[in-house]
């Protein structure tokens, strides 16, 4: 839990002034509130004993204006900075991980499905967000609130009839105990099962044209089925808890008003305690009630967003395997094309252990072309990733590009110098002028056409219906095989 902390708090002290400013807002609100009953049991014991006058009842017609006044302004206050910032580090910590998915190695995405990663973008963040926003305000409402309460219970009203009425309110303690550690193990199952679940769909609807194109669109519907009901049965799993816990919760609060309006009227009749007073604590019992709830609410929101950062600072504790080591000469700045494999022997680490390629040696001179054939599986592509540095030789020297081992030419050197077509075509969903100029920085329509022209693609894009600016669909849906 200390890492998950630790990662929250390294976004949330960025935001210390509107978390600041949101506490005190609401610090003015539950302080105002709570004067709010003392005021009416007044009014009601001047009524009572005839002493009220319309000096007294100006008095409170002002008093409530400006109470409303606070409160209004405080509430506003509370949601924009507590809400504020609890978005602005969902929108920060939707950046990092990002940007960190970006860096790791080629093997992370071989190992980890493409929905449980999605379920991390939506779900968890969600989570996280009511964590450092909703839950924040419920805890510190919750906590303020029940002090000033339970002080203004004890000072303006009764010792004996506050501990009366809040005795049974500690049963409350011991069952959230129970409720956060349950709702914590049922809710990592319920965004596991999620994860399960957009993997799937995003799959089936990836590749729907396989799926009619072999008729299997019965088989697909049962597993899918499947997926969605363990999606469902894990999420009714949080759904039954909460119904067993907040039921229960409001009737050990029946029972405290219960014993408030006994032991109160009771009191009253015996004169202990006056009439106004009997109607403030009632009131105040009423305002005590949402703590009561909101420490459930807590205990629920606080499981939920413990539980997604959890999921998230385990992607961010994955370090990249392929990065600039000490060998890494920053005085190569770019490459000029010259490729020798020195002895190449490869077997990819998640696979059985059998090399794919075995003794590889061959030089190609700088402006030289070399074709690779061979049968499926041989490990043509293979030698193209190593290359890349998507993996990495036992020996360095094994790859090497202008006579430097690969490891020692930076990557942001390697990845810009070296460019690859990959056997499976992947267009964005944007423009195809976007599209032909994914990866070159500053390239203009002029050096667009120009490609197209050369790939002989020219002619038909200038048949679709917004030439170069028409928007292609996911994965280019839209456009031919041939086109892509």
């Amino acid at each position: 839990m200390k890492q998950e902390l630790r990662l929250a708090w390294r976004f949330v002290r960025g935001h210390l002034f509107q978390y600041i400013a949101g506490i005190v807002s609401l610090t003015v609100v539950d302080a105002v509130n709570t004067r709010i009953p003392r005021l009416t049991g007044q009014v009601t014991d001047s009524l009572v004993a005839s002493t009220a006058d319309t000096a007294m009842a100006l008095r409170v017609a002002l008093t409530v204006l400006l109470f409303g006044a606070l409160i209004a302004l405080g509430r506003f206050g509370w949601r924009y900075f507590l809400f504020g910032a609890s978005r602005s580090i969902e929108k920060e910590m939707r950046n990092e991980l990002f940007a960190h998915l970006e860096i790791l190695s080629t093997r992370y995405y071989n190992t980890h499905k493409t929905g449980d990663l999605m379920a991390h973008f939506t779900n968890d963040l969600q989570s996280v967000r009511q964590l450092l926003g909703m839950t924040v305000i419920t805890t510190f409402d919750a906590s303020v609130m029940l002090a000033l309460v339970l002080y203004s219970m004890l000072r303006y009203v009764s010792v004996r009839l506050t501990l009366i009425a809040v005795l049974p309110m500690i049963l409350i303690i011991f069952g959230d105990i129970f409720f956060g550690k349950a709702m914590h193990r049922r809710f990592l199952l319920k965004q596991e099962a999620f994860g399960e679940l957009t993997d799937q769909a995003r799959e089936a609807v990836s590749g729907i044209r396989v799926i009619k194109a072999f008729v299997q669109e019965k088989k697909e519907l049962a597993a899918f089925a499947r997926t969605n009901m363990n999606n469902m049965e894990k999420n009714m799993g949080v759904v039954r808890l909460v119904a067993l816990v907040f039921p229960l919760l409001q009737l050990v609060i029946g029972i405290s008003i219960l014993l408030t309006l006994l032991y109160g009227g009771y009191l009253t009749i015996l004169g202990e305690i006056t009439t106004g007073q009997f109607i403030a604590f009632n009131s105040y019992i009423t305002m005590i009630v949402w703590p009561m709830i909101a420490v459930g609410e807590c205990i629920s929101s606080f499981s939920q967003g413990m539980a997604g950062l959890k999921r998230i600072q385990s992607i961010l504790n994955e370090k990249p395997e392929i990065t600039d080591g000490p060998e890494c000469d920053a005085g190569i700045v770019a490459l000029r094309g010259e490729v020798d494999l020195n002895g190449l022997t490869f077997a990819y680490p998640e696979g059985s252990g059998e090399a794919v390629l075995r003794d590889i040696s061959v030089h190609v001179d700088n402006g030289a072309t070399l074709a690779i054939i061979g049968r499926t599986g041989c490990g043509k592509s293979t030698v193209f990733s190593l290359l890349e540095r998507l993996y990495d030789t036992d020996r360095a020297d094994m790859v090497c590009l202008d006579g430097h081992p690969a490891r020692n030419v930076p990557l942001k050197v390697l990845h810009r110098d070296i460019a690859c077509v990959p056997q499976d075509s992947f267009l964005f969903s944007d423009t195809v002028e976007n599209n032909i100029a994914f990866g070159i920085d500053g390239a203009d329509r002029k050096a667009v056409e120009a490609a197209a022209k050369a790939a002989c693609i020219h002619d038909s894009i200038m048949e679709f219906p917004e030439n170069y600016s028409t928007r292609v669909g996911e994965r280019g849906v839209t456009v031919s095989g041939g086109q892509k």
